[in-house]
């Protein structure tokens, strides 16, 4: 069932989007060598219950956290712990939060001070990919419109798009119908419809596109240990142009300089 979402109920969307935003800027100004993923955790739960919200994943079906946590080659779902961010890490934080009943879910991947070339080059065109997924996603066209242009554009680039994991509607529960996959041919899937919320979510990979989950049956690694990059926005159907819920604003009035830049079509690839 796929649930079109009212004016009063999209204003209340936009008020969980904003503090999932909002929280994910406060995590960025911690974001550095030295501290800890667990400590990170605890920053941004603090903040959610400081502003009237709840952690959605906290407990959700036995996570342990607040964050999911995604360093270096965690693709989805890593928990929060006693890891010391390192130069060159880069570090995915993917949050949930529940304000008065409705769901705000967005992911930022961090650099973790100076990175890479090339690992900076795929949080690029994964933050890019986000934005040709969002630009697809109009009254009318369908969800496969939306996979096809974030796999079109990362795998054009010799990167892989991750099959298992993939966004969802979101609203009153964290994940409501559809499935938002990042591959997949145009003209196929549900309908986009004027009220529909979603989450867009490329989980973009270095090497392979094979993942593996660990033991603890919840956190999502590549097989080949290669870098993963994640990012995500909770958007509204509506018209031509989807309006985009949740922001990056307070992440890069944070970052400055150092915030993720989307590839552009006109840049060299690879």
């Amino acid at each position: 069932m796929i649930y079109l979402k009212t004016a009063e109920e999209t204003e209340k969307m936009r008020a969980a989007a904003d503090l999932t935003s909002r929280t994910l800027g406060e995590v960025a100004r911690w974001i550095k060598p030295g501290v800890t993923t667990q400590k990170l955790d605890a920053i941004a739960r603090e903040y959610i219950l400081d502003n009237g919200g709840r952690p959605a994943c906290l407990g959700y079906q036995g996570f342990p956290g607040t964050l999911c946590i995604e360093v270096n080659e965690t693709v989805v779902h890593g928990f929060p712990g006693p890891y010391v961010l390192e130069e060159g890490d880069i570090v995915g934080t993917d949050l949930v939060v529940e304000l008065d009943g409705y769901n705000g879910d967005s992911c930022y991947t961090f650099p973790v001070g100076e990175i890479d070339e090339k690992v900076k080059r795929l949080l690029e065109t994964t933050l890019a990919s986000l934005g040709h997924g969002i630009d697809a996603a109009q009254e009318g066209k369908r969800v496969g419109d939306i996979s096809n242009a974030v796999q079109t554009f990362c795998e054009r680039r010799g990167y892989s798009v991750v099959r298992e994991m993939c966004g969802h509607g979101i609203g009153r529960d964290m994940h409501e119908s559809p499935e938002v996959p990042n591959y997949g041919r145009r003209g196929i899937g549900p309908l986009l419809r004027d009220g529909m919320c979603i989450c867009i979510e490329p989980m973009i990979n270095m090497g392979s596109k094979n993942i593996v989950i660990e033991r603890d049956g919840w956190t999502c690694r590549t097989r080949d240990r290669k870098p993963s990059a994640h990012f995500e926005h909770t958007l509204l159907i509506s018209g031509a142009r989807p309006e985009v819920l949740t922001t990056f604003r307070y992440i890069e009035d944070v970052l400055g300089d150092r915030a993720v830049r989307p590839l552009t079509d006109i840049e060299t690839d690879r």
